[in-house]
Protein backbone atom coordinates (compact mmCIF):
# COMPACT_ATOMS: atom_id res chain seq x y z
CA UNK A 1 0.00 0.00 0.00
CA UNK A 2 1.39 3.31 -0.90
CA UNK A 3 3.09 4.86 1.92
CA UNK A 4 1.91 7.75 5.00
CA UNK A 5 3.89 10.71 3.17
CA UNK A 6 2.16 9.90 -0.34
CA UNK A 7 -1.29 9.54 1.40
CA UNK A 8 -1.02 13.27 2.59
CA UNK A 9 -0.18 14.79 -1.17
CA UNK A 10 -3.48 12.35 -2.46
CA UNK A 11 -5.03 14.89 0.12
CA UNK A 12 -3.50 17.91 -0.96
CA UNK A 13 -4.43 17.06 -4.65
CA UNK A 14 -7.68 15.49 -4.24
CA UNK A 15 -8.74 18.79 -2.43
CA UNK A 16 -7.36 21.10 -5.18
CA UNK A 17 -9.50 18.82 -7.51
CA UNK A 18 -12.29 19.39 -5.28
CA UNK A 19 -12.00 23.08 -5.06
CA UNK A 20 -11.50 23.58 -8.74
CA UNK A 21 -15.01 20.95 -9.76
CA UNK A 22 -16.85 23.23 -7.50
CA UNK A 23 -16.39 26.58 -9.88
CA UNK A 24 -18.54 24.98 -12.74
CA UNK A 25 -18.25 26.24 -15.76
CA UNK A 26 -21.06 27.76 -17.77
CA UNK A 27 -23.22 26.03 -20.42
CA UNK A 28 -21.19 24.46 -23.21
CA UNK A 29 -21.57 26.47 -26.64
CA UNK A 30 -22.38 24.76 -29.59
CA UNK A 31 -18.91 24.73 -31.12
CA UNK A 32 -17.56 22.78 -27.83
CA UNK A 33 -15.68 19.70 -29.08
CA UNK A 34 -13.90 16.67 -27.48
CA UNK A 35 -10.39 17.71 -28.43
CA UNK A 36 -8.65 14.66 -27.30
CA UNK A 37 -7.48 12.36 -30.01
CA UNK A 38 -8.22 8.42 -30.19
CA UNK A 39 -10.22 9.31 -26.82
CA UNK A 40 -11.51 5.91 -26.89
CA UNK A 41 -8.21 3.82 -27.14
CA UNK A 42 -9.84 2.01 -30.62
CA UNK A 43 -6.57 3.02 -32.59
CA UNK A 44 -4.34 1.37 -29.65
CA UNK A 45 -2.13 3.59 -28.07
CA UNK A 46 -1.60 5.90 -31.09
CA UNK A 47 -1.34 9.63 -29.83
CA UNK A 48 -0.55 8.29 -26.57
CA UNK A 49 2.56 7.97 -24.41
CA UNK A 50 2.93 5.07 -21.28
CA UNK A 51 5.89 5.73 -18.99
CA UNK A 52 7.82 2.35 -18.86
CA UNK A 53 5.93 0.54 -21.39
CA UNK A 54 3.46 -0.41 -18.78
CA UNK A 55 0.06 0.88 -21.39
CA UNK A 56 -1.58 -1.57 -23.21
CA UNK A 57 -5.18 -2.03 -25.03
CA UNK A 58 -7.41 -5.11 -23.79
CA UNK A 59 -10.85 -5.26 -25.82
CA UNK A 60 -12.23 -6.51 -22.72
CA UNK A 61 -13.54 -4.77 -20.00
CA UNK A 62 -14.28 -1.61 -22.15
CA UNK A 63 -16.68 1.45 -21.23
CA UNK A 64 -17.17 1.82 -25.10
CA UNK A 65 -16.01 1.36 -27.90
CA UNK A 66 -13.81 -1.78 -28.77
CA UNK A 67 -11.32 -1.17 -26.92
CA UNK A 68 -9.69 0.27 -23.46
CA UNK A 69 -6.42 1.57 -21.98
CA UNK A 70 -4.76 -1.19 -19.37
CA UNK A 71 -1.78 0.38 -17.92
CA UNK A 72 -0.02 -1.46 -14.67
CA UNK A 73 2.28 -0.10 -12.03
CA UNK A 74 5.29 -1.96 -11.32
CA UNK A 75 8.14 -0.82 -9.08
CA UNK A 76 8.65 2.85 -9.03
CA UNK A 77 6.68 3.34 -12.05
CA UNK A 78 3.13 4.27 -11.41
CA UNK A 79 1.93 3.75 -15.30
CA UNK A 80 1.19 7.59 -16.56
CA UNK A 81 -0.22 7.40 -20.09
CA UNK A 82 -0.20 10.91 -21.38
CA UNK A 83 -1.31 13.37 -24.55
CA UNK A 84 -0.73 16.98 -25.59
CA UNK A 85 -4.10 18.24 -26.60
CA UNK A 86 -4.21 21.67 -28.29
CA UNK A 87 -6.42 24.17 -26.84
CA UNK A 88 -7.36 27.92 -26.62
CA UNK A 89 -6.16 30.51 -24.45
CA UNK A 90 -8.52 32.19 -22.10
CA UNK A 91 -11.03 28.76 -22.43
CA UNK A 92 -12.78 26.94 -19.66
CA UNK A 93 -12.37 23.03 -20.15
CA UNK A 94 -14.07 19.53 -18.60
CA UNK A 95 -11.80 17.07 -18.36
CA UNK A 96 -12.85 13.72 -17.74
CA UNK A 97 -12.63 9.74 -18.10
CA UNK A 98 -13.88 6.57 -16.89
CA UNK A 99 -11.82 4.33 -14.95
CA UNK A 100 -11.98 1.06 -13.52
CA UNK A 101 -9.57 -1.16 -11.73
CA UNK A 102 -6.77 -0.12 -9.34
CA UNK A 103 -6.40 3.29 -7.92
CA UNK A 104 -6.31 5.64 -11.43
CA UNK A 105 -5.65 9.27 -11.60
CA UNK A 106 -6.58 11.75 -14.19
CA UNK A 107 -4.94 15.67 -14.24
CA UNK A 108 -3.50 18.21 -17.12
CA UNK A 109 -0.69 20.05 -16.52
CA UNK A 110 0.50 23.35 -18.03
CA UNK A 111 -2.90 24.78 -18.20
CA UNK A 112 -1.46 28.28 -18.04
CA UNK A 113 -3.18 28.73 -14.24
CA UNK A 114 -3.64 26.02 -11.81
CA UNK A 115 -3.29 22.72 -12.99
CA UNK A 116 -5.70 20.12 -11.73
CA UNK A 117 -5.87 16.77 -10.94
CA UNK A 118 -8.51 13.50 -9.40
CA UNK A 119 -8.48 10.08 -7.93
CA UNK A 120 -10.29 6.79 -7.13
CA UNK A 121 -9.42 3.95 -5.22
CA UNK A 122 -10.17 0.66 -6.49
CA UNK A 123 -13.64 0.28 -8.39
CA UNK A 124 -14.84 -2.99 -9.72
CA UNK A 125 -16.77 -0.84 -12.02
CA UNK A 126 -16.80 1.97 -14.45
CA UNK A 127 -16.39 5.25 -12.88
CA UNK A 128 -16.00 8.51 -14.26
CA UNK A 129 -13.75 10.98 -13.35
CA UNK A 130 -14.64 14.53 -13.88
CA UNK A 131 -12.70 17.78 -13.26
CA UNK A 132 -12.47 21.71 -14.84
CA UNK A 133 -9.69 23.71 -15.76
CA UNK A 134 -9.61 27.26 -17.37
CA UNK A 135 -6.62 27.65 -19.45
CA UNK A 136 -3.98 30.63 -19.32
CA UNK A 137 -3.65 34.09 -21.78
CA UNK A 138 -1.05 32.71 -24.01
CA UNK A 139 -1.78 28.68 -23.59
CA UNK A 140 -2.35 26.26 -26.56
CA UNK A 141 -2.08 23.13 -25.79
CA UNK A 142 -1.98 21.26 -22.35
CA UNK A 143 -0.84 17.32 -21.18
CA UNK A 144 -3.56 15.57 -20.48
CA UNK A 145 -2.08 12.38 -18.07
CA UNK A 146 -3.81 9.35 -16.26
CA UNK A 147 -1.68 7.19 -14.05
CA UNK A 148 -1.68 4.53 -11.23
CA UNK A 149 -0.49 4.26 -7.79
CA UNK A 150 2.79 2.71 -7.05
CA UNK A 151 2.63 -1.14 -6.21
CA UNK A 152 -1.22 -0.90 -6.76
CA UNK A 153 -3.47 -3.24 -9.40
CA UNK A 154 -3.58 -2.49 -13.15
CA UNK A 155 -6.16 0.20 -14.15
CA UNK A 156 -8.01 0.49 -17.00
CA UNK A 157 -9.20 3.91 -18.65
CA UNK A 158 -11.99 4.58 -21.81
CA UNK A 159 -13.58 7.39 -23.42
CA UNK A 160 -11.19 10.35 -21.61
CA UNK A 161 -12.34 13.65 -23.05
CA UNK A 162 -11.27 17.09 -22.60
CA UNK A 163 -14.78 19.20 -23.90
CA UNK A 164 -14.92 22.78 -24.38
CA UNK A 165 -13.96 25.12 -27.20
CA UNK A 166 -12.13 23.80 -30.35
CA UNK A 167 -8.43 23.98 -30.01
CA UNK A 168 -7.98 23.15 -33.29
CA UNK A 169 -5.72 19.80 -33.10
CA UNK A 170 -8.59 18.05 -34.72
CA UNK A 171 -10.30 15.50 -32.20
CA UNK A 172 -11.49 11.96 -33.41
CA UNK A 173 -13.41 12.16 -36.82
CA UNK A 174 -17.44 12.28 -37.24
CA UNK A 175 -17.93 8.03 -37.52
CA UNK A 176 -19.43 6.51 -40.66
CA UNK A 177 -21.86 3.11 -40.06
CA UNK A 178 -19.45 0.56 -40.17
CA UNK A 179 -19.28 -2.39 -42.43
CA UNK A 180 -20.51 -5.68 -41.99
CA UNK A 181 -18.31 -8.07 -39.86
CA UNK A 182 -16.06 -10.61 -41.58
CA UNK A 183 -14.90 -14.10 -40.65
CA UNK A 184 -18.04 -14.93 -38.27
CA UNK A 185 -17.10 -18.63 -36.62
CA UNK A 186 -17.85 -20.56 -33.89
CA UNK A 187 -14.94 -21.31 -32.02
CA UNK A 188 -16.77 -23.49 -29.41
CA UNK A 189 -19.62 -25.23 -28.10
CA UNK A 190 -21.00 -27.06 -25.18
CA UNK A 191 -24.30 -28.99 -24.50
CA UNK A 192 -26.12 -25.51 -23.56
CA UNK A 193 -23.67 -22.55 -25.37
CA UNK A 194 -22.48 -22.05 -28.61
CA UNK A 195 -18.91 -19.47 -28.35
CA UNK A 196 -18.70 -16.87 -31.61
CA UNK A 197 -15.72 -15.25 -32.93
CA UNK A 198 -15.18 -12.76 -35.81
CA UNK A 199 -12.87 -10.15 -37.46
CA UNK A 200 -12.81 -6.63 -35.55
CA UNK A 201 -14.46 -3.92 -37.72
CA UNK A 202 -12.95 -0.34 -37.99
CA UNK A 203 -15.15 2.52 -36.15
CA UNK A 204 -17.17 -0.46 -34.44
CA UNK A 205 -17.64 0.51 -30.88
CA UNK A 206 -19.82 -2.84 -30.45
CA UNK A 207 -21.42 -5.67 -32.18
CA UNK A 208 -25.09 -7.12 -31.90
CA UNK A 209 -25.05 -10.94 -32.50
CA UNK A 210 -28.72 -12.44 -33.53
CA UNK A 211 -29.82 -15.90 -32.82
CA UNK A 212 -32.38 -17.16 -35.50
CA UNK A 213 -32.45 -13.84 -36.70
CA UNK A 214 -33.28 -12.26 -33.27
CA UNK A 215 -30.96 -10.01 -31.59
CA UNK A 216 -29.79 -11.52 -28.26
CA UNK A 217 -26.87 -9.69 -27.18
CA UNK A 218 -24.46 -6.85 -27.12
CA UNK A 219 -20.88 -7.20 -27.08
CA UNK A 220 -17.80 -4.91 -27.18
CA UNK A 221 -15.48 -7.46 -28.34
CA UNK A 222 -14.54 -9.37 -31.70
CA UNK A 223 -16.19 -12.66 -29.55
CA UNK A 224 -19.47 -13.60 -27.87
CA UNK A 225 -20.73 -16.65 -26.06
CA UNK A 226 -24.13 -17.45 -26.41
CA UNK A 227 -25.70 -19.32 -23.31
CA UNK A 228 -29.25 -20.66 -22.15
CA UNK A 229 -29.29 -23.21 -25.44
CA UNK A 230 -30.88 -26.22 -25.55
CA UNK A 231 -28.62 -29.31 -25.93
CA UNK A 232 -28.07 -31.49 -29.49
CA UNK A 233 -29.51 -28.64 -31.37
CA UNK A 234 -28.98 -26.21 -34.02
CA UNK A 235 -28.85 -22.70 -34.16
CA UNK A 236 -27.98 -19.66 -37.01
CA UNK A 237 -26.12 -16.98 -35.87
CA UNK A 238 -24.95 -13.37 -37.20
CA UNK A 239 -23.14 -10.19 -36.24
CA UNK A 240 -23.51 -6.53 -36.99
CA UNK A 241 -21.20 -3.72 -36.01
CA UNK A 242 -22.10 -0.19 -34.03
CA UNK A 243 -21.52 2.71 -33.52
CA UNK A 244 -23.10 6.43 -33.08
CA UNK A 245 -23.34 6.50 -36.71
CA UNK A 246 -25.87 3.35 -36.45
CA UNK A 247 -26.06 -0.42 -37.26
CA UNK A 248 -23.89 -2.24 -40.31
CA UNK A 249 -25.75 -4.65 -42.48
CA UNK A 250 -26.10 -8.33 -40.94
CA UNK A 251 -23.13 -10.31 -41.44
CA UNK A 252 -22.78 -13.90 -43.33
CA UNK A 253 -24.92 -16.66 -41.19
CA UNK A 254 -22.98 -19.62 -39.20
CA UNK A 255 -24.35 -22.51 -37.67
CA UNK A 256 -23.69 -24.11 -34.17
CA UNK A 257 -24.89 -27.03 -32.62
CA UNK A 258 -24.86 -27.79 -29.04
CA UNK A 259 -23.53 -31.06 -27.71
CA UNK A 260 -25.68 -33.78 -25.89
CA UNK A 261 -26.33 -33.15 -22.14
CA UNK A 262 -23.85 -34.82 -19.88
CA UNK A 263 -24.62 -35.13 -16.44
CA UNK A 264 -23.59 -31.56 -14.37
CA UNK A 265 -20.22 -31.37 -16.37
CA UNK A 266 -18.30 -31.26 -13.06
CA UNK A 267 -18.11 -35.43 -12.64
CA UNK A 268 -19.37 -37.23 -9.29
CA UNK A 269 -17.48 -34.26 -7.08
CA UNK A 270 -19.07 -33.41 -3.31
CA UNK A 271 -20.18 -30.40 -2.89
CA UNK A 272 -17.16 -29.61 -0.70
CA UNK A 273 -14.05 -30.80 -2.84
CA UNK A 274 -10.58 -30.37 -1.35
CA UNK A 275 -7.71 -29.75 -4.31
CA UNK A 276 -4.34 -30.75 -3.92
CA UNK A 277 -1.21 -31.07 -5.77
CA UNK A 278 1.41 -33.26 -6.70
CA UNK A 279 4.57 -32.50 -8.35
CA UNK A 280 5.48 -34.47 -11.37
CA UNK A 281 9.35 -33.95 -10.06
CA UNK A 282 11.96 -33.88 -6.83
CA UNK A 283 11.26 -30.63 -5.53
CA UNK A 284 13.25 -31.15 -2.36
CA UNK A 285 10.10 -32.61 -0.75
CA UNK A 286 9.13 -36.28 0.03
CA UNK A 287 8.86 -38.13 -3.36
CA UNK A 288 5.68 -40.04 -3.17
CA UNK A 289 3.32 -41.68 -6.45
CA UNK A 290 0.13 -40.40 -7.20
CA UNK A 291 -0.97 -43.48 -5.21
CA UNK A 292 0.38 -42.48 -2.08
CA UNK A 293 -1.85 -39.19 -2.13
CA UNK A 294 -3.76 -38.99 0.48
CA UNK A 295 -7.39 -40.07 -0.16
CA UNK A 296 -9.32 -37.10 1.23
CA UNK A 297 -8.26 -34.71 -2.13
CA UNK A 298 -11.19 -34.98 -4.22
CA UNK A 299 -9.41 -33.27 -6.69
CA UNK A 300 -5.41 -33.50 -7.74
CA UNK A 301 -3.78 -31.27 -9.94
CA UNK A 302 -0.34 -32.66 -11.35
CA UNK A 303 2.12 -29.85 -11.18
CA UNK A 304 3.49 -28.77 -14.00
CA UNK A 305 3.06 -28.72 -17.56
CA UNK A 306 5.86 -27.25 -19.30
CA UNK A 307 5.60 -24.66 -22.10
CA UNK A 308 7.18 -25.25 -25.76
CA UNK A 309 8.41 -23.41 -28.87
CA UNK A 310 4.66 -23.34 -30.02
CA UNK A 311 3.12 -20.43 -28.88
CA UNK A 312 0.44 -21.22 -26.24
CA UNK A 313 1.24 -24.88 -26.58
CA UNK A 314 2.28 -27.05 -23.67
CA UNK A 315 3.52 -30.56 -22.95
CA UNK A 316 4.14 -33.13 -19.71
CA UNK A 317 7.29 -34.72 -18.59
CA UNK A 318 7.55 -37.29 -15.91
CA UNK A 319 10.61 -36.94 -13.90
CA UNK A 320 10.75 -40.75 -13.83
CA UNK A 321 14.57 -40.21 -12.57
CA UNK A 322 13.78 -37.83 -10.09
CA UNK A 323 10.78 -39.34 -8.21
CA UNK A 324 12.49 -43.03 -7.86
CA UNK A 325 12.14 -44.78 -10.90
CA UNK A 326 8.55 -44.25 -11.24
CA UNK A 327 7.58 -44.97 -14.59
CA UNK A 328 4.82 -43.22 -17.30
CA UNK A 329 2.87 -47.05 -17.57
CA UNK A 330 2.30 -47.04 -13.45
CA UNK A 331 1.90 -43.10 -12.96
CA UNK A 332 -1.05 -43.76 -16.10
CA UNK A 333 -2.07 -46.66 -14.29
CA UNK A 334 -2.40 -44.84 -10.85
CA UNK A 335 -4.50 -42.24 -12.10
CA UNK A 336 -6.94 -44.91 -13.30
CA UNK A 337 -7.04 -45.93 -9.94
CA UNK A 338 -7.74 -42.39 -8.62
CA UNK A 339 -10.24 -41.80 -10.88
CA UNK A 340 -11.67 -45.41 -9.94
CA UNK A 341 -12.17 -44.16 -6.82
CA UNK A 342 -13.92 -41.12 -7.40
CA UNK A 343 -11.24 -38.62 -8.09
CA UNK A 344 -10.16 -36.20 -10.52
CA UNK A 345 -7.05 -35.83 -12.20
CA UNK A 346 -5.96 -32.85 -13.62
CA UNK A 347 -2.63 -31.59 -15.39
CA UNK A 348 -1.53 -27.96 -14.32
CA UNK A 349 -0.33 -25.19 -16.33
CA UNK A 350 1.70 -22.87 -15.09
CA UNK A 351 3.09 -21.72 -11.50
CA UNK A 352 5.70 -19.06 -10.15
CA UNK A 353 8.30 -20.00 -12.80
CA UNK A 354 5.66 -21.37 -15.77
CA UNK A 355 5.14 -19.10 -18.16
CA UNK A 356 2.44 -20.18 -21.07
CA UNK A 357 1.35 -17.41 -23.35
CA UNK A 358 -1.89 -17.51 -25.17
CA UNK A 359 -2.41 -13.87 -26.67
CA UNK A 360 -4.15 -14.80 -30.14
CA UNK A 361 -6.12 -17.38 -31.87
CA UNK A 362 -3.16 -19.21 -32.96
CA UNK A 363 -1.81 -19.82 -29.75
CA UNK A 364 -5.68 -20.19 -28.35
CA UNK A 365 -6.17 -23.13 -30.69
CA UNK A 366 -2.53 -24.57 -29.79
CA UNK A 367 -2.96 -24.29 -26.01
CA UNK A 368 -6.82 -26.26 -26.36
CA UNK A 369 -5.17 -28.88 -28.84
CA UNK A 370 -2.31 -29.40 -27.05
CA UNK A 371 -3.76 -30.13 -23.60
CA UNK A 372 -6.52 -32.10 -24.79
CA UNK A 373 -3.55 -34.11 -26.46
CA UNK A 374 -2.69 -34.80 -22.70
CA UNK A 375 -6.18 -35.92 -21.59
CA UNK A 376 -5.99 -38.36 -24.27
CA UNK A 377 -2.35 -39.87 -23.54
CA UNK A 378 -2.81 -39.39 -19.68
CA UNK A 379 -6.25 -40.16 -19.11
CA UNK A 380 -5.86 -36.42 -17.28
CA UNK A 381 -9.69 -35.52 -16.68
CA UNK A 382 -8.95 -31.58 -17.18
CA UNK A 383 -7.25 -28.70 -16.33
CA UNK A 384 -5.57 -26.62 -13.75
CA UNK A 385 -4.93 -22.77 -14.47
CA UNK A 386 -2.08 -21.43 -12.29
CA UNK A 387 -0.24 -18.93 -14.86
CA UNK A 388 1.35 -16.44 -12.22
CA UNK A 389 2.90 -14.48 -14.96
CA UNK A 390 -0.14 -13.07 -16.40
CA UNK A 391 -2.90 -14.03 -19.38
CA UNK A 392 -4.76 -12.61 -21.68
CA UNK A 393 -8.69 -13.04 -20.68
CA UNK A 394 -10.40 -12.80 -23.90
CA UNK A 395 -8.05 -15.31 -25.61
CA UNK A 396 -7.71 -18.22 -22.68
CA UNK A 397 -11.30 -17.80 -22.65
CA UNK A 398 -11.58 -19.15 -26.01
CA UNK A 399 -8.75 -21.87 -25.75
CA UNK A 400 -10.48 -23.11 -22.65
CA UNK A 401 -14.31 -22.84 -24.29
CA UNK A 402 -12.65 -24.96 -27.00
CA UNK A 403 -10.98 -27.42 -24.76
CA UNK A 404 -14.41 -27.77 -23.48
CA UNK A 405 -15.74 -28.42 -27.02
CA UNK A 406 -13.31 -30.59 -27.42
CA UNK A 407 -13.18 -32.56 -24.03
CA UNK A 408 -17.26 -32.53 -23.46
CA UNK A 409 -19.26 -31.78 -20.40
CA UNK A 410 -17.32 -34.00 -17.91
CA UNK A 411 -14.10 -31.61 -18.16
CA UNK A 412 -12.69 -30.43 -14.63
CA UNK A 413 -11.06 -26.57 -15.37
CA UNK A 414 -9.85 -25.51 -11.93
CA UNK A 415 -8.16 -22.04 -11.61
CA UNK A 416 -5.42 -21.14 -8.73
CA UNK A 417 -4.91 -17.41 -8.53
CA UNK A 418 -2.84 -15.31 -6.79
CA UNK A 419 -4.99 -12.85 -4.28
CA UNK A 420 -4.02 -10.11 -6.34
CA UNK A 421 -4.94 -11.69 -9.53
CA UNK A 422 -8.73 -11.33 -7.73
CA UNK A 423 -8.87 -8.00 -6.54
CA UNK A 424 -11.16 -6.78 -8.70
CA UNK A 425 -13.51 -7.76 -11.58
CA UNK A 426 -11.49 -5.81 -14.39
CA UNK A 427 -8.32 -7.75 -13.77
CA UNK A 428 -7.42 -10.90 -16.53
CA UNK A 429 -7.91 -13.86 -14.22
CA UNK A 430 -11.02 -12.89 -12.79
CA UNK A 431 -12.45 -11.61 -15.95
CA UNK A 432 -10.99 -15.33 -17.15
CA UNK A 433 -12.77 -17.01 -14.60
CA UNK A 434 -16.23 -14.75 -15.19
CA UNK A 435 -16.09 -15.90 -18.86
CA UNK A 436 -15.73 -19.34 -18.48
CA UNK A 437 -17.95 -19.14 -15.38
CA UNK A 438 -20.53 -21.97 -16.62
CA UNK A 439 -17.71 -24.59 -17.24
CA UNK A 440 -15.63 -23.48 -14.23
CA UNK A 441 -15.53 -26.28 -11.67
CA UNK A 442 -14.02 -24.10 -8.36
CA UNK A 443 -11.51 -21.39 -8.01
CA UNK A 444 -8.75 -22.25 -5.82
CA UNK A 445 -7.17 -18.85 -4.72
CA UNK A 446 -3.61 -18.60 -3.39
CA UNK A 447 -4.60 -17.21 0.45
CA UNK A 448 -1.52 -19.08 1.21
CA UNK A 449 0.96 -17.09 -1.09
CA UNK A 450 0.28 -13.67 0.18
CA UNK A 451 0.91 -10.16 1.66
CA UNK A 452 -1.56 -7.84 3.47
CA UNK A 453 -4.76 -7.42 1.18
CA UNK A 454 -8.10 -5.36 0.24
CA UNK A 455 -11.16 -7.08 1.57
CA UNK A 456 -14.39 -6.46 -0.28
CA UNK A 457 -15.31 -3.77 2.18
CA UNK A 458 -12.10 -1.84 1.40
CA UNK A 459 -10.31 -2.55 4.56
CA UNK A 460 -6.64 -4.01 4.84
CA UNK A 461 -6.59 -7.82 5.96
CA UNK A 462 -3.62 -9.51 6.70
CA UNK A 463 -3.09 -13.22 5.76
CA UNK A 464 -3.20 -16.34 7.57
CA UNK A 465 -6.82 -14.78 9.48
CA UNK A 466 -10.09 -16.50 9.28
CA UNK A 467 -11.30 -12.34 8.38
CA UNK A 468 -8.84 -12.64 5.69
CA UNK A 469 -9.91 -15.45 4.02
CA UNK A 470 -13.40 -14.46 4.36
CA UNK A 471 -12.89 -10.99 3.15
CA UNK A 472 -11.42 -11.98 -0.01
CA UNK A 473 -13.49 -14.76 -0.79
CA UNK A 474 -16.52 -11.69 -0.57
CA UNK A 475 -14.34 -10.00 -3.23
CA UNK A 476 -15.53 -13.74 -5.89
CA UNK A 477 -18.80 -14.08 -4.28
CA UNK A 478 -19.61 -10.24 -4.80
CA UNK A 479 -17.70 -10.42 -8.21
CA UNK A 480 -19.79 -12.93 -9.83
Amino acid sequence: MPILSRRRLWTTTVTLALALALGVAGPASAADVNNVKNAGFESGLTNWTCSASSGTTVSSPVHGGSAALKATPAGQDNAQCVQTVAVKPNATYTLSAWVQGGYAYLGATGTGTTDVSTWTPDSATWKQLTTTFTTGASTTSVTVYTHGWYGQAAYLADDVSVYGPDGGGGGDPTPTVPAAPAGLAVSGTSSSSVSLSWNAVSGATGYNVYRNGTKITAVTGASATVTGLAASTSYSFQVTAVNSAGESVKSGAVTGTTTASQGNGGGALPKHAVTGYWQNFNNGATVQKLSAVQSQYDIIAVAFADATTTPGAVTFNLDSAGLGGYTVDQFKADIKAKQAAGKKVVVSVGGQNGTVSVTDPTSAANFANSVYALMQTYGFDGVDIDLENGLNATYMSQALRSLSAKAGAGLILTMAPQTIDMQSTSNAYFQTALNVKDILTVVNMQYYNSGSMLGCDGKVYSQGSVDFLTALACIQLEGG
